[in-house]
């Protein structure tokens, strides 16, 4: 027995160097995926993809099945990738796999060059990957150990020998089934199941991104982050659901002092750290305030804070939406922004103005501009509206600003000193700027408008 490994890794240094060599001969890397030709880890990549063979023998780029089989239960719907340099037993997979009528089926017709990316792409697109222990058993358990570091997909691996010592070097890697050649009836369908379980009992049913709505000023002094602050809590209230406050009004940000919040990181340590920028990392940045909002505050020092990248924004706006039901950005007057995803066609734009020449010019300059095709929604909201006190006729507030305002905020001046004397955000009293600002989170919500009292 011992005497086949040591001959199956010498064989395996030689398979390594044809595999080497044939990745030298055709200059792209022996690895590819078989449906688009990009090589493992590199998205993009503009390849000749080889070519393999169907069912039937024909030759394709894909292999692609979306069949459930109801005859399988707990199987459901699978992607499943196939490696394997070896036709031959690459075919008795698919065989296999075919017989159990999983879903999407993609073979991959030798291992990647590589251990860096590959893991992370072969996660990420496959709920299980059955690799080919035969072909290179050295570099194939490299790969599967580096697939099962913090990893979701489940790991299969086959082989034509029942060899003990391999099954133990394969389950150490961290491979859940070790399956051998010729496959017996039934032995394909029942690892299926068995993955499905798995599946179901680690990972999460995938989440839409939650929905990113951005509070413009027209001009500093507007109110606008009184408004986006007051309206985070209130959404988070009506809502029941999470959301996040990013305060992006920099460098003087003012939602900490709002809410009434000491925190101890800042958006600043998340752009320092984009690397490590991920769902666990932005919660240990966050606040949360009494009312379950959650808050990435401005610092509270000011610093070299205004200089990050567009690309830097963009990150954590994609962290922040998968975690999030709801994400309310305090912008301030950053138009420099308007190159980042918080400009995008998916977001909500509050256009934050007020009844006077210089805002009502800036705001009809935005409109402008915010009403191309693939802009963002766009809802304006007059602030410290007071009609019995208008020095712009109506008709021409609309005039200037294309059409009627969705929102109109009182004008409150005790309600607001009240506010940022005691930190308590307005929504939590009773006030006619409360009630405004309650209709504006329950239309997002999708809840009934409220009946005002006369």
């Amino acid at each position: 027995m011992g005497q086949e490994i040591t001959a199956s890794q010498e064989g395996s240094e030689k398979s390594a160097g044809e595999r080497d060599s044939q990745m030298q001969q055709s200059g792209e890397g022996g690895q590819r995926y078989v449906e688009t030709g990009a090589p493992i880890g590199v998205r993009g990549a503009e390849t000749a993809a080889p070519m393999a063979q169907d069912m039937s023998g024909r030759p394709t780029k894909a292999r692609v099945m979306d069949i459930i089989d109801p005859h399988l239960p707990g199987a459901g719907v699978l992607s499943v990738a196939v490696i394997s340099p070896d036709e031959q037993g690459r075919h008795a997979v698919l065989r296999a796999l075919g017989e159990c009528q999983t879903s999407q089926i993609q073979e991959f017709v030798s291992y990647p060059p590589n251990l860096d990316d590959a893991p992370q792409t072969l996660n990420r697109d496959f709920d299980v990957v059955l690799v080919d222990l035969d072909s290179d058993p050295k570099y194939a358990l490299d790969l599967v150990k580096s697939i099962c570091i913090n990893g979701l997909a489940t790991v299969m691996v086959y082989s034509a020998q029942a060899d003990p010592d391999l099954l133990l070097r394969s389950m150490h890697a961290g491979a859940r089934e070790f399956l051998t050649l010729p496959f017996n009836p039934g032995t394909m369908a029942e690892a299926l199941v068995r993955a499905s379980a798995f599946r179901k009992a680690i990972r999460p049913p995938k989440k839409a991104d939650g929905r990113l709505l951005v509070f413009l000023s027209a001009k500093g002094g507007s109110g606008v982050t009184t408004l986006a602050c007051n309206f985070a809590v209130s959404l988070a209230q009506e809502s029941g659901q999470k959301t996040l406050l990013i305060d992006l009004n920099l460098p003087l940000g003012g939602a900490t002092i709002n809410l009434g919040i000491k925190a101890e990181h800042s958006i600043v340590n998340a752009f320092q750290n984009l690397i490590r920028l991920d769902s666990s990392f932005l919660s240990s940045l966050l606040e949360k305030h009494g009312s379950g909002l959650f808050v990435l505050a401005a610092p509270s020092e000011l610093a070299a804070t205004a200089q990050f990248s567009e690309g830097a924004v963009d990150k954590l706006l994609e962290v922040a939406r998968r975690d999030f039901d709801y994400l309310v950005v305090d912008a301030g007057s950053r138009l420099d922004l308007q190159h980042t995803h918080l400009f995008d066609e998916s977001a909500t734009i509050y256009l934050v103005t007020q009844v006077g020449l210089a805002e009502l010019r800036n705001s009809n300059r935005l409109i402008s501009r915010l009403s191309a095709a693939g802009s963002p929604k766009l809802e304006i909201v007059i602030n410290r509206y007071d009609p019995l006190k208008l020095e712009i006729a109506e008709e021409h507030i609309t005039e200037a600003l294309t059409k009627p305002a969705e929102w109109k905020i009182p004008n409150d001046y005790a309600a607001v000193r009240r506010m940022q004397s005691t930190a308590t955000p307005l929504v939590q009293d009773d006030s006619v700027i409360s009630r405004a600002i309650r209709q504006m989170t329950r239309a997002v919500c999708g809840q009934p408008a409220t009946t005002e009292k006369k």
